[in-house]
């Protein structure tokens, strides 16, 4: 038996157009797999000879932190989702946004308003909720 996918995948151009944005936004060059450099190495390197500075690093261990924070609320949100039996089409149609906005928001690396994310917490009966804690800035 056959199953076929709701979603199209990209092939032949329109597939490498997409792994080219994908590893450009991920801050690497693609390399033709015919090349032995590594991708991505080029990158680490960098960063790394960057982290040396304490003023780069501190700004971004505050980026990974944050961007660690979304993206848990993203996955808890997604669970959440899957609990409900909603498609993410469903759910996109309960807060009144486009089906597609909300597919990329649980399959990409977003940074979702936070007025979306409230919106699909009560479309899915949670809430949000800040917690503090006791740290050097408060």
């Amino acid at each position: 038996m056959r199953t076929t996918s709701t979603h199209a995948r990209p092939s032949g151009e329109r597939a490498a157009h997409a792994a080219r944005a994908y590893w450009l936004c991920q801050g690497v060059s693609p390399v033709p797999k015919t090349s032995t450099h590594r991708v991505g190495s080029r990158h680490k390197e960098r960063r790394a000879r960057r982290l040396e500075d304490p003023a780069f690093r501190a700004e971004y261990e505050r980026a990974r932190i944050e961007i660690q924070q979304v993206d848990q609320i993203i996955r808890t949100l997604d669970h959440l989702r899957e609990e409900a039996g909603y498609t993410k089409a469903d759910l996109a149609r309960l807060i009144g946004k486009d089906p597609a906005s909300v597919r990329r928001l649980f399959t990409a690396a977003a940074n979702p308003e936070l007025k979306t994310v409230a919106a699909l917490a009560n479309a899915l009966g949670a809430r949000i909720e800040i917690v503090g804690e006791v740290g050097p800035n408060s």
